[in-house]
């Protein structure tokens, strides 16, 4: 008896010495926005391996960028420093310099005696931190390695568009960017690790320009795809700085004028498709792993995406699509801050903020942080879905903010000019009811969120110019 109380002993020992280390599998999916199965965006989309997360997680329904802009949103996510503190706010800004001596998410993992690497876009373009890495594959300047193209450009035919393109490649998926990162990070899950990890895992489809293999096209035959739902005079109650933001005049134009609204969500449906697919293959690796059991996975979009609502294509712009992203938390039992794990398949409708990630990471591997930190940890909302929450804030440009409340979008531009959006009764936001009496008083309220500081803007760099990433117009 003695013997077996001890063998119990040390196992429980171990249990518990495991449970307090936990892996982090951190996966970022660039441009994805709420067309996802788990979030019912897109009545056509498939996306069985994102499906297959949320049943193992809990999904913020109500997730929200910090900045509809990739530069902007990975600093924001990574530093957990708000645009409006840091001064990051376009894609043409070097986020280090500007935050020279911050702490990075996998740095303070790192400090605690975590093994830190990942591979793929997890910070934007030119712009990556090889301090925050312990290995990284291609390499710690190079995040991600070139996608095949199609022999002809632009494959849409829509002259000028740069990376504004899309079209089906004869190609084999194992020679795609997303693909390698996959098979990378697949490998080092069936690594022994002496560490714990924290290990990340950036999956760059559907940013544009959406090539991808031709046989994800064919899940989505071209006479059947549905396209938004657009309201003609959207932005007839607009302001004007809103309505510079969408430039309708520029893509969504193009993209009617040349008969192409039906292909471009064809094919960012099948990019989506595709990215689920990594996802899966990822997921596959970690199950077979002997890691499952102690490893968190947090999955994130860095922004929304627009295909003509509001005349708008791209993110860069503070409405609804632009802004709402993708977000799930899947906690094992055991985890430090969270020793119950989270529920399977539970649903937070709480506004939250991408900003929140740092602070709940640490919170649930119980580590502290090293510096001041803008998000709040979720991990009061994964043990109660339902628990009261304050609204999230998103930044576009210096003093260009959006506030989302659970029922409302309240919308202040630089000039002062305003947008409000009940969500209770118009979820595309059509209907502009910043001037409406009735609503004074909720506008007062969601006010009251806006930033009081707003850092000068920091200088340009060079930008990764095969992005063709349009910044807000200055």
């Amino acid at each position: 008896m003695r013997r077996l109380a001890l063998l119990f002993a040390l196992l429980t020992a171990a249990a518990a010495a495991k449970a307090e280390t936990p892996n982090v599998l951190f996966i970022a999916v660039d441009d994805l926005n709420d067309w996802i199965e788990p979030m019912g965006g897109h009545a056509q989309a498939k996306t069985p391996n994102l499906a297959r997360l949320a049943r193992r997680s809990t999904l913020f329904s109500r997730a929200y960028t910090a900045a509809p802009a990739c530069n902007p949103s990975r600093a924001a996510l990574m530093t957990g420093v708000a645009p409006y503190r840091s001064g990051v706010y376009q894609n043409d800004q070097a986020w280090r310099p500007a935050m020279p001596d911050v702490e990075t998410l996998p740095q303070a993992f790192m400090r605690n005696g975590y093994w830190a690497g990942g591979s793929g876009k997890i910070y934007h373009g030119v712009y990556p931190d090889p301090a925050s890495w312990h290995e990284y594959w291609p390499s710690k300047n190079v995040q991600r390695g070139t996608d095949p193209t199609p022999a002809t450009r632009p494959a849409n035919g829509i002259a000028e568009t740069g990376n504004f393109d899309w079209g089906p490649l004869d190609v084999a998926t194992a020679e795609m960017s997303d693909a390698k990162v996959a098979a990378w990070v697949s490998a080092k899950l069936g690594e022994t690790h002496a560490k714990p990890f924290f290990l990340a895992c950036g999956i760059f489809r559907p940013h544009l320009p959406w090539f991808v293999p031709r046989n994800y096209f064919r899940r989505f035959p071209l006479e059947g795809i549905e396209l938004p739902r657009v309201f003609n005079s959207d932005l007839a109650d607009v302001p004007q700085s809103g309505v510079r933001m969408a430039r309708p005049e520029r893509d969504h134009a193009s993209v009617v004028e040349h008969g192409q609204w039906k292909h471009a969500v064809q094919a960012y449906l099948a990019s989506i498709s595709f990215a689920d697919e990594m996802l899966g293959r990822v997921l596959d690796a970690l199950d077979e792993s002997g890691y499952a059991d102690n490893t968190i996975i947090v999955l994130w979009g860095d922004h929304g995406w627009h295909l003509g609502e509001k005349h708008h294509w791209r993110k860069f712009a503070l409405w609804e699509e632009a802004t709402r992203v993708p977000l799930m938390i899947s906690v094992p039992p055991g985890a430090p801050g969270l020793p119950e794990g989270t529920r399977d398949g539970a649903v937070s409708p709480r506004p939250v903020s991408l900003l929140d990630l740092y602070p709940t990471l640490l919170e649930l591997a119980g580590l502290a942080p090293a510096g001041e930190l803008d998000g709040e940890s979720l991990v009061p909302l994964l043990r109660n879905p339902e628990l009261p929450w304050r609204p999230a804030v998103m930044t576009h440009g210096r003093l260009n903010h959006a506030v989302r409340s659970e029922d409302f979008r309240y919308i202040r531009y630089a000039d002062g000019s305003e947008e409000l959006y009940d969500h209770r009764v118009d979820p595309m936001e059509w209907t502009n009811l910043a001037a409406d009496e009735l609503y004074a008083e909720v506008k007062r309220d969601l006010v009251e969120w806006l930033p009081v500081i707003n850092a000068p803007e920091r200088p340009e760099q060079p930008s990764d110019r095969r992005t063709n990433e349009v910044a807000v117009p200055r």
